[in-house]
């Protein structure tokens, strides 16, 4: 009975359960027959799961980046077309996506073999939530991602270098990426952003530089939002850094910063040929060349700057993350925690003493 038993559950589990071969003189049969043959009509309205996407990428692809693009067909060839990819779209019920995404949790990748982070397991599930709820709004059936919610994320890891840090890794860097890590470091423009910089966008009479494009996976295309698409004032440090970037390869390449071909950089190659043995040198904790950017608002911040013009300059729409990712780490820069108001204070008594 117990072997009997596992062998139905994993029917079930297949989808392959036929009650009328364990339980043929069962009362249930006529009504269970009924419902098979209604599930029937409405599955033979309903393509597979790899069927439908198919029609579902064709007609959304018009309103991604091709970046974008590039990450949903890696979701859908390496995670949902082998779970999903035969499966009727009616026969993907809420106890498979549940045991699906359990199953996300323990696939490991990476040298190091890690686990799938949450935020990388919800973005997966993102991909096969729009699918699942287009077609059953398209095939009238209920979507079972109903009540199925994101995983908890972990918050933002932003880890910005010191101003003494930031003066450092200047000092030291090799003198043919000092231009590249100064324009990093005082603009807070993305990696994406900076390699994609060309020369056309840079304004020196004006001093501003214009987002317009940003190269991601060596495609140069749209930035990240549109509010990305922005205007860089340059400070003194970044206007001459392009004035020496200039001399380098202005007459060499479209790109600001190129390799000796003239192409655009490899971030990859940067980071591990430039970047990661700068940080072993210097003794640094190790960290993305991304964190250069989070630098920049804090130095911004601690500097007093307006947070309107902060976020102008970084392309966010609004200063809402900017305080909220950012704001922390402004009193253990400065070491003026609350110190405002408490001058405030003291100068209050002081004229109540003078009185």
């Amino acid at each position: 009975m117990a072997k009997i038993l596992e062998r139905i559950e994993a029917e079930i589990l297949l989808g392959i359960f036929d009650y009328a071969k364990y339980f043929p003189k069962s009362k249930q049969l006529k009504v269970i027959e009924s419902i098979r043959n209604q599930q029937l009509v409405v599955e033979t309205k309903t393509p597979t799961f790899e069927a439908f996407y198919q029609i579902w990428f064709a007609e959304k692809e018009i309103e991604w980046r091709p970046s974008y693009k590039e990450k949903v067909n890696i979701v859908m060839n390496k995670y949902l077309k082998p779970n999903f990819g035969h499966v009727a779209l009616l026969n993907i019920n809420k106890e498979s996506i549940l045991a699906f995404r359990a199953s996300l949790a323990k696939v490991e990748h990476g040298k190091k073999q890690k686990c799938l982070l949450p935020s990388r397991i919800n973005q997966i599930m993102t991909v096969l939530r729009m699918i699942i709820n287009e077609g059953s709004e398209r095939y009238g059936f209920e979507s079972p991602f109903k009540n199925i919610k994101n995983l908890k994320e972990a918050k933002t890891d932003v880890m910005p270098f010191t101003l003494a840090e930031v003066k450092a890794i200047l000092n030291t860097v090799r003198e043919d990426f000092k231009p590249y890590y100064t324009v990093r470091f005082f603009t807070g423009m993305r990696t994406s952003e900076v390699d994609g910089l060309k020369w056309k966008n840079v304004n020196f009479e004006r001093r501003e530089i214009y987002i317009k494009e940003a190269l991601v996976n060596g495609i140069l295309g749209p930035t990240k939002t549109d509010g990305s698409n922005r205007t860089i004032q340059m400070s003194p440090q970044v206007y001459f850094a392009f004035v020496q970037q200039k001399q380098r390869s202005f007459k060499h390449s479209e790109f600001v910063f190129c390799n000796r071909e003239g192409k655009a950089l490899d971030y990859r190659a940067v980071n591990r040929r430039v970047w990661h043995p700068l940080l072993r040198y210097l003794g640094l904790e190790p960290r993305r060349a991304y964190q250069s950017r989070h630098t920049a608002a804090t130095l911004w911040l601690s500097a007093g700057e307006n947070p309107e013009w902060i976020a102008r300059q970084l392309g966010h729409s609004t200063t809402e993350m900017l305080f909220r990712v950012y704001s922390r780490y402004v009193p253990n820069m400065t070491r003026q925690d609350g110190s405002a108001f408490e001058a405030m204070l003291n100068e209050i008594d002081h004229l109540e003493n003078v009185s």
